[in-house]
């Protein structure tokens, strides 16, 4: 008997390669890894690429080279995670193997400081959503903290025992002492008086600014801090240098610090997650950013972070990417409605007595997009274009109060209830006179005005008798500072069938035209009142204004959103009718022209109808036809509405762009333009032709470079000579007045007020602005030296110093 022959087995494999089943095995070569499939090598990719090494295992389930078990315990994961991997990969392709996003594991959501403070509101009965929108973070979040477990370490979690940078103190502003304007009175906070306990304890709970860097301009170990989730945000830290670009936007602080902004919108925000740049840092920065004409996020690129980040008391500034990035988190929360509505509330608490008078009126933005947004009419450019409209709400010397993002292109009598009712909730029950223009005209929304508490003055709309130039009086009076005088026709006028009784005032112009205004006001003078009506041009300059220091109209945020599809559009198949219908129109009304030039010019010969037709047969047969095709089009357009849903037009859907983050910033650009209002009202008895030149003076003061120097209890600001000693002074006066509001900069600072002090001498170190212009001129003899020395002199004196001509000859 034969004996069984020994079958030889296979080596073992080699360390490098893992068997995945009898045809698959992975190699592994340093960093390279590599799937061979029957000897054939099917897919290579890095060690330390995650996604290729998700997708390696996708593809040999997919393929059907391995079952789930077999690639889990090769690549040594659970089948759940492979599971895992093919329905990502089915979902979202590649893209969906990549880190999912949302914060990452193991980093908390809420800083360890307001752990006590989730408890107290816990204790109080509030419940998860609730306390999840006071503090401005998910649901979940709230979920996870309010546990037994994480009760026992609210201890261990919190921060207390690292030590802080600075002392802190709250943000205060105190009384001044000579204030040309109550903007920066001792006003009493109306949040304060308002405010329920619990909000009260939640503004007490805030997270203490704390910074571990003893160097302000290094600031890696507080951005290590806001990584690991631990720093919400960066306190400021000034430190000592000469010609920092731009430090005179500091002296804004003030009014921002009484606005009351960052307070609002702490409450309103509570915070964007730990970061380096917080909630504060974010809003100064746009702030500082209005003051600077840096009007949009992308104009970062051309200024150096360095350099503004001095201004915030950091080592760099938010660049384009990461202010973007806090602007989305910003409008995700929608909050920048009542943000607005909180500040003008604060502003007609500060400013009451200019609340009087408020002029409405809607700003069109026109829009060159790719999108397919509905239209308005742009009176500045006299056509229909996509565009947008914002309500902008004025106080009596054309200062904004509050806007208003309206419905799209709804008309201003349409968006008047909404706005009366947010004016109502700002101003209170005080009695407010509406001024606006023509685009409001309704006399059922006049008696509907009237009823709820407002008056009304605009302009009359239609045709109406006009009155005989005798019966106007010439009116004269010293209004607002100045003079005014105006020829005037008082006689009150009945509308809605007599319902209604309004007073009517009629200017007669030097061209002979008679402009009519409507109001409800009996117990002003006609000239006070034809005087308010036409400083209703103070909110078109401020449109003017905005629009180009400030770039009102630009874009700030591309997203669209859908639009409601219940609103009614103009049918688009109705407009298209509507253009052939005219083209129709032309070509009907030229075949009538050449029919009846050959009618007129027929001669003895067709001295009958029917010889005519006979003769113009083919044109006749063209006229019935363009008649019939007329006919045919406006039947068809009678069928169609005028008006339809936007759900019903299909594929030509209307979208609306994105509003939060537009909304968001024109706000804050709202504050600036105040802030320059207030800062003007300062300066007007320091610099005469505050009128004329005031704000071009606040714009070089913004602009302009100086000195900081910290001190133990001070941030001392030291500005440049200005352009001329005038201005100058004008500017040391403003900085005298500033200093008495002891105003102490937004978060923290090694000091415990801002001072900021201007020197008209001149520095070693900063360049000395001439006086003049240095021209060279031709010498002229005499003992009298030039003025400025290295043969220059002043224009005025060269005039005055050379020959005078006389004639032909010359007097020597």
């Amino acid at each position: 008997m034969n004996s069984q022959l020994a079958l030889g087995l296979p080596a073992a494999p080699p360390s490098d390669i893992v068997i995945i089943n009898a045809r698959c095995t992975l190699r592994a070569e340093e960093e390279q890894r590599v799937i061979v499939v029957g000897g054939l090598a099917v897919y290579h990719y890095c060690a330390v690429d995650a996604v290729a090494e998700a997708y390696a295992m996708v593809m040999l389930v997919e393929s059907g080279f391995a079952q789930q078990t077999e690639v889990a315990r090769a690549f040594g994961k659970t089948e759940r995670s492979v599971r895992r991997y093919q329905e990502r990969y089915g979902q979202a392709g590649m893209a969906g193997l990549g880190r999912p996003g949302g914060w990452r594991r193991g980093r908390r959501r809420i800083s360890g400081k307001r752990l006590r403070l989730i408890e107290r509101l816990k204790s109080a009965g509030l419940s998860n959503r609730a306390i999840a929108q006071r503090l401005g973070v998910h649901e979940n979040a709230i979920r996870k903290l309010v546990g037994p477990s994480k009760c026992e370490g609210v201890e261990q979690l919190a921060l207390a025992s690292i030590p802080t940078g600075l002392p802190i103190e709250s943000p205060t502003i105190s009384a001044m002492s000579v204030t040309p304007i109550e903007a920066f009175g001792d006003q009493a906070n109306p949040y304060a008086q308002e405010a329920t306990v619990v909000e009260e304890e939640a503004e007490d709970e805030e997270p203490v600014p704390m910074s571990l860097d003893p160097d302000a301009g290094d600031r890696t170990l507080d951005r290590q801090l806001a990584h690991v989730g631990l720093l919400d945000d960066a306190v400021p830290m000034f430190r000592d240098g000469e010609r920092v670009g731009g430090v005179g936007t500091l002296l804004a602080v003030p009014y921002l610090v009484h606005s009351g902004l960052l307070r609002i919108a702490r409450k309103l925000y509570g915070g964007i997650g730990p970061a380096f740049y917080g909630l504060r840092t974010t809003l100064v920065t746009l702030f500082l950013m209005a003051l600077l004409r840096i009007q949009r996020p992308e104009q970062l690129k051309e200024h150096d972070p360095a350099s503004f980040g001095r201004l915030l008391g950091l080592d760099r500034a938010p660049e384009v990417k990461t202010l973007r990035r806090k602007l989305t988190r910003l409008a995700a929360r929608h909050c920048a409605e009542p943000l607005g509505a909180e500040l003008a509330r604060v502003r007609v608490a500060q400013r009451g007595e200019l609340m009087g008078f408020l002029y409405v009126d809607g700003h069109i933005r026109a829009y060159h997009g790719k999108h397919t947004i509905s239209s308005a009419y742009v009176a500045r450019r006299h056509l229909a274009m996509p565009a947008t409209t914002d309500y902008w709400i004025n106080d009596r010397v054309g200062d904004p109060l509050l806007l208003v993002t309206a419905d799209i292109n709804s008309s201003l009598i349409t968006a008047f209830p909404n706005l009366l009712r947010q004016v109502r909730a700002a101003v209170g029950e005080r009695q407010v006179t509406i001024v606006f223009d023509r685009g409001g005209w309704s006399p059922k929304l006049f008696q509907s005005m009237i009823q709820n508490g407002f008056d009304i003055l605009t302009y009359r709309k239609h045709k109406s008798r006009l009155v005989n130039e005798r019966r106007f009086e010439r009116r004269r009076a010293k209004l607002d500072g100045h003079w005014v005088a105006y020829d005037l026709h008082d006689r009150p006028v009945r509308l809605l069938n007599g319902k209604l009784r309004l007073r009517q005032i009629t200017r007669l112009c030097e061209s002979g035209l008679q402009t009519q205004i409507m109001t409800s006001r009996w117990d002003l003078r006609d000239i006070e009142v034809a005087h308010r009506m036409f400083e209703r041009w103070r909110q078109e300059n401020f449109f003017k204004y905005m629009r180009e220091e400030f770039l009102l109209d630009a874009l700030v945020d591309y997203r669209i959103e859908p639009e409601d599809p219940t609103r009614t559009v103009p049918n688009p198949e109705r407009r298209a009718l509507d253009k052939q219908i005219r083209v129709a129109r032309a070509e009907l009304d030229e075949i009538e022209r050449r029919y009846g030039a050959a009618a007129a010019d027929t001669d003895q010969h067709r001295p009958t109808m029917r010889s005519f037709k006979i003769a113009y047969d083919k044109l006749g047969k063209q006229l019935c036809a363009a008649r019939k095709r007329l006919s045919k089009l406006k039947d068809k357009r009678r069928k169609q509405p005028a008006r339809v849903e936007i759900r019903d037009l299909g594929e030509q859907a209307v979208v609306k762009l994105a509003t939060e983050r537009k909304h968001l910033t024109d706000i804050i650009k709202m504050l600036a333009y105040q802030a320059e209002s207030d800062l003007l009202n300062f300066l007007r008895p320091h610099f005469p032709r505050a009128e004329q030149e005031g704000r071009t003076l606040l714009h070089e003061l913004f602009a302009i470079s100086g000195d900081i120097h910290v001190t133990e209890d001070q941030l001392q600001v030291t500005l440049a000579p200005l352009s001329s000693p005038h201005r100058t002074r004008a500017a040391h006066a403003l900085c005298q007045l500033l200093n008495q509001t002891a105003t102490v900069f937004p978060g923290n600072i090694p000091a415990a007020a801002l001072r900021c002090a201007l020197t008209a001498a001149h520095r070693p170190g900063l360049p000395r602005l001439p006086r003049w212009p240095r021209r060279p001129v031709h010498p002229i003899p005499g003992p009298k030296p030039d003025i400025l020395g290295s043969g220059y002199v002043r224009r005025s004196e060269l005039r005055r110093r050379r020959p005078k001509k006389y004639g032909k000859s010359t007097a020597k």
